[in-house]
């Protein structure tokens, strides 16, 4: 299950409202996305956790990986496969004291190379570096220098994904510098044409 490389897909809650949830991220996932990110800001912790649970069911269907974005507690309901932690959610220690060891864990490093040596000292299944390219998401993010990418894949032996305005035109330079996975969201489900999107960012990794 964990194996982390290629398209990594991120839900986004106005992209995605609840009625086309399950059904973009299947045509991403047939198209190609190897690993899927519920990352959702809705208040409702019962919606949560019925959206939460039924890309559980779709992605074990399919044997992707899901994860769950800065909650480990809906983690742990859901029972999903892992957790994306960012700057201001819960220590990775945390994380790994209440989920068991076969779960991943993936940490927001931006473009600190220390932050990422770190957390792969401290266990870490991935690293995130980002954002790269002005992003519809996190228009107020750092940017990190592409180089970041070449400098982590001499240091690091995990996983590390690229994340912030990747799309089909411009992911290529990233997978060059060092990414093991590209990490979006308009670029995959700005629209209908899912399978159409993801298909060619896959095509980055051939």
């Amino acid at each position: 299950m964990k194996n982390l490389k290629g398209i990594y897909g991120i839900t986004n809650d106005a992209l995605l409202p609840e009625s086309k949830l399950d059904f973009a991220v299947e045509e991403a996932i047939k198209s190609g996305c190897r690993v899927l990110q519920y990352r959702s800001k809705i208040k409702d912790w019962e919606v949560r956790v019925r959206q939460a649970e039924s890309l559980r069911l779709l992605c074990e269907q399919y044997q992707v990986p899901l994860i769950i974005n800065d909650s480990i507690e809906l983690c742990i309901e859901v029972d999903a496969d892992g957790v994306h932690l960012g700057k201001q959610d819960s220590s990775f220690e945390k994380a790994r004291d209440q989920l068991s060891a076969d779960k991943i864990i993936g940490i927001t490093c931006h473009d600190s190379i220390g932050a990422a040596v770190s957390a792969e000292e401290a266990g870490a299944d991935y690293v995130a570096f980002g954002r790269f390219f002005p992003s519809e998401t996190k228009p107020e993010a750092s940017p990190a220098p592409i180089e970041v990418l070449t400098e982590a894949k001499e240091k690091l032996s995990i996983p590390i994904v690229a994340i912030g305005g990747i799309n089909a035109e411009n992911g290529a330079a990233l997978i060059t510098a060092g990414a093991d996975m590209l990490a979006v969201i308009n670029a995959m489900f700005a629209d209908e044409s899912v399978a159409q999107r993801t298909a060619k960012l896959v095509a980055l990794f051939n």
